[in-house]
């Protein structure tokens, strides 16, 4: 005859703190995994590893409309959407297991293995070691999880010493190990990743060449003395960064290269940075714009770009454009993240200055625009030739492959759009009357701006006064002095490029291949 005890009868007690320990036992399952993430490389950790399965998945115009509307929190808000969902799920596999402590901790290590399987099936992992950190963390998190329940669910009555003593026993452990776990994130965030440390230390000690052909000095008219308008070269911190890594990829310069490969080229060829460097540098003006900037939107900047021209290195390499008789028409450029660029070879080779860029306003790249190398081409919105972190360059055709924007809906070719926007007076401000000055933006990329015109409510378009042009690759600013009677007015601005093209009345969304139309703001003039 068996002397012990049979199991109590769970109380609201017991599920509350079996719902705690399931949300402990997620908690220190996430501790433990960034903890052998940073050993193995921060993107290996379940959140972004699952983030990034999410997104590769998510339907284009949803991500679109996540990107207007949480801009550059998009990933945040993503990330944050999943540990909310990760604790509601943690709470039933927590009072899962106050019925059956197995079956609890087995769901912990399910969630373990589908961790790995995307951290391992990103495009980005090349190791079976992206596995570590969700399946040591899961493994953490049931062992966890089997001795917490274990304290709620042993013999003797509810309102016994014992079952007292057992709870007792359930949040000494609960609050010892979460400390631990907390500890040892902290300290590990402290010292921080290997991976991050190299790569921090390789940037820093990074010495850009002087370039062989200077960018020509900005006229001194080009950046107008208007509060409130965007200034003409934007800062690093400023500039816009929209692209898929929810973990901005850290990469070591001593160990980067680029391969160069594919239709058209003689053989494979690889470069080092260092041997990237070496060759004659060119440094030029260049705004950039993303395809999923609304009219009047933030995702545009200029930047002062230092690297190598792209087109070089493909002649160099054998590649012909088509109307040359090349075999290729679409270069491919491969990040480290995975993401796949595609981009029209007879743009990038046909004088506009494509780079291969290593320095931004004066400096290394920063890690989050592409450090150490990126891709640009002006006149072309991003997602189709400015490849961050790029690693390899593929001369193929478009008919043979879809870049990874292209089977989402996006058009596999897009030149840039021509646009303008008024950055002051902001939208609903409420300006005194008398003379109130309209200023803003307006880019056509490798077209130029040749005329700007505003319009104050329905009256007659006004030729505003547009500053002195840097080069047909920059955008350009643009003021208007308007004498602004008390009242709620509409103002409108349209942008003429360099081909005589207007702006179009009619707005679109930003897919398949940009956003265009007028852009507008209403103010409400204060009596004076």
């Amino acid at each position: 005859m068996s002397l012990s005890a049979p199991p109590r009868e769970p109380t609201r007690t017991d599920r509350l703190l079996a719902a705690v320990g399931g949300l402990l036992a997620a908690y220190v399952s996430l501790a433990v995994a960034d903890l052998a993430a940073f050993w193995v490389r921060p993107e290996a950790s379940p959140v972004p590893a699952v983030g990034g399965a999410v997104v590769d998945r998510t339907p284009a115009a949803l991500k679109d409309w996540a990107i207007r509307a949480f801009g550059e929190s998009d990933k945040a808000v993503l990330q944050l959407g999943i540990l909310v969902l990760l604790g509601v799920l943690a709470v039933g596999i927590g009072l899962l297991a106050l019925r059956h402590r197995p079956l609890g901790s087995a769901a912990v290590g399910a969630f373990g293995v589908l961790g790995a399987l995307a951290a391992v099936t990103r495009p980005d992992s090349d190791s079976a070691m992206d596995a570590v950190p969700s399946l040591v963390g899961s493994a953490a998190g049931a062992l966890l999880l089997y001795v917490l329940t274990g304290r709620l669910t042993r013999g003797a009555g509810a309102g016994s010493e014992a079952a007292r003593a057992d709870r007792r026993s359930f949040l000494v452990v609960a609050a010892s190990t979460g400390l631990a776990a907390t500890g040892a994130a902290a300290l590990a965030r402290a010292v921080g990743s290997p991976v991050a440390e190299n790569a921090a230390a390789s940037r820093a000690a990074l010495r850009l060449p002087r370039p062989a052909s200077p960018a020509p000095a900005v006229p001194p008219g080009a950046q107008l003395d208007v509060p409130g308008i965007s200034p003409f070269v934007t800062p690093n911190r400023d500039f816009y960064r929209v692209d898929t890594a929810l973990v901005v990829p850290r990469v070591d310069a001593d160990r980067w290269h680029l391969r160069l490969h594919g239709g058209g080229v003689r053989r494979d060829v690889t470069y080092t940075l260092r041997e990237l460097m070496s060759r004659p540098a060119i440094e030029r003006d260049i705004t950039l714009a993303c395809v999923s900037n609304e009219v009047g939107g933030p995702y545009v900047g200029n930047a002062r770009w230092l690297g190598v021209p792209l087109a070089g290195l493909l002649r160099e390499a054998g590649v012909r454009p088509p109307s040359e008789g090349g075999p290729a028409d679409q270069l491919v450029a491969r990040s480290v993240d995975g993401m796949a660029i595609g981009t029209p070879v007879e743009q990038v080779m046909d004088g506009r200055d494509a780079l291969l860029a290593f320095g931004m306003n004066g400096e290394p790249l920063p890690f989050s625009h592409g450090f150490p190398v990126r891709m640009l081409v002006p006149g072309l919105y991003g997602y189709v030739s400015a490849c961050k972190w790029i690693e390899s360059i593929e001369l193929t055709t478009f008919d043979a492959y879809d870049a990874y924007w292209v089977p989402r809906g996006w058009s596999a070719e897009a030149p840039v759009k021509t646009q303008s926007r008024i950055d002051t007076p902001r939208p609903f401000a409420g300006p005194a009357a008398g003379t109130v000055m309209v200023a803003g933006v307006a880019w056509a990329q490798h077209r130029g701006i040749r005329r700007v015109e505003v319009r104050i409510d329905d009256g007659p378009w006004q030729e505003a006064r547009l500053a002195a042009e840097d080069s047909s690759d920059t955008w350009r600013q643009w003021a208007h002095p308007w004498e602004a009677a008390p009242g709620r007015h509409t103002l409108t601005v349209r942008a003429t490029d360099g081909t005589g093209a207007t702006q179009p009345e009619e707005r679109t969304d930003t897919m398949p291949n940009g956003a265009q139309g007028w852009h507008s703001v209403v103010v409400t003039v204060e009596g004076a």
